[in-house]
C-alpha cells in the first residue's frame, strides 16, 4: 500500500482516544494519499503517512487502523452528491467565499466522471460506522467522516491572501510552491491549537515525477488535522457549506497561534 508507519511518540496509555484520518482521495484514476494522526488529551502525532492505488484498499486502511476505536475520517472528495447537473449548493458557496483567492473547489454533480468513486468512498465508509458530521459536538469520541478543502483551510490557517500553487507550472515552480507548503506546515501547526508534532513529514524531492506523491501526502496530512480541528472547535472555529443531505464542505476559521 505504500504506508509508512511512524515512531510512537505518545505514551501506549495515553494511546486510544482519537484518531484523525486524512485521504487526499484520488477522483478518477490516481493514487490517494493518506495520513493519520494520534491524539493523547494534549497534541497530535502523525502515526502514519504514505499514498494507496486501490479505492477499496483505502477502505481497507481505514478499518485496519481504527478497528472499532473512536475516529474522524477527512476525504478531499465530494462523498455525498444529489444533483443530477449543475453545482451543489455547497460548491457555490466556497465559489463566493472563496473565488477571489482561486480557492473555489471543483464543482460535482451526478453527471460528474468522478461521482460514483467519490460517493462510493463516502457509503462505504458509512458502511464502516462513520457518520457524516456536517454538525457535533466538540471533543466527543465517535466515529465521523467529513469532506474538506486543503486550499480553503490553507487561507485561513496560513493567513494567505492566495492558494498555494504547488499543483501547477514547470517543476522548478511546483518545488518551490511544495517546499513553501512544507515550511508553512512545519511552522504553524505545531503552534496551532490543537497542536500538531510533524516529525516524519517527507521533504520535497528534487526528481519530478516524485513530486505528485509527496503532495498528496502534505494535503492527506492537511486533511486529518482539520478533521482534528473540527472535533476541536466544532463551529466555534469552523465554517461548514452546504448540509449532509446535499454535500457540505468543512474549512478552519479564527487560527488561535499560542503566544499570540
Amino acid at each position: 500500500m505504500g504506508i509508512r508507519r511512524l515512531p510512537n511518540w505518545h505514551d501506549e496509555k495515553d494511546m486510544g482516544i482519537m484518531r484523525f484520518m486524512g485521504i487526499d482521495f484520488g477522483w478518477t484514476s490516481q493514487p490517494s494519499g493518506v495520513a493519520s494522526l494520534t491524539w493523547d488529551g494534549r497534541t497530535l502525532a502523525i502515526e502514519e503517512i504514505g499514498r494507496i492505488s486501490d479505492p477499496q484498499r483505502v477502505l481497507a486502511w481505514v478499518d485496519e487502523s481504527t478497528g472499532d476505536q473512536p475516529a474522524m475520517v477527512a476525504v478531499d472528495a465530494p462523498t455525498v452528491i444529489v444533483n443530477p447537473t449543475g453545482m451543489r449548493e455547497a460548491d457555490r458557496a466556497m465559489h463566493v467565499r472563496f473565488g477571489k483567492q482561486h480557492a473555489g473547489c471543483y464543482p460535482a454533480n451526478l453527471g460528474s466522471a468522478f461521482a460514483e468513486r467519490t460517493t462510493a468512498l463516502g457509503r462505504g465508509l458509512e458502511e464502516l460506522g462513520f457518520k457524516h458530521a456536517d454538525c457535533m459536538e466538540p471533543q466527543r469520541p465517535g466515529r465521523y467522516q467529513i469532506e474538506v478543502y486543503p486550499h480553503a483551510a490553507m487561507l485561513h490557517l496560513f493567513s494567505l491572501d492566495r492558494i498555494l500553487k504547488y499543483k501547477k507550472g514547470t517543476v522548478p515552480e511546483r518545488r518551490a510552491s511544495l517546499e513553501d507548503y512544507r515550511r508553512r506546515l512545519m511552522a504553524t501547526l505545531p503552534l496551532a491549537k490543537p497542536r500538531l508534532r510533524l516529525k516524519g513529514l517527507p521533504e520535497v524531492p528534487a526528481i519530478g515525477r516524485e513530486i505528485k506523491a509527496v503532495e498528496d501526502q502534505y494535503d492527506a496530512v492537511l486533511c486529518a488535522y482539520i478533521g482534528a480541528w473540527w472535533w476541536f472547535w466544532g463551529k466555534a472555529r469552523t465554517m461548514v457549506a452546504g448540509n449532509r443531505q446535499e454535500g457540505y464542505i468543512v474549512v478552519p476559521v479564527a487560527p488561535d497561534w499560542a503566544g499570540r
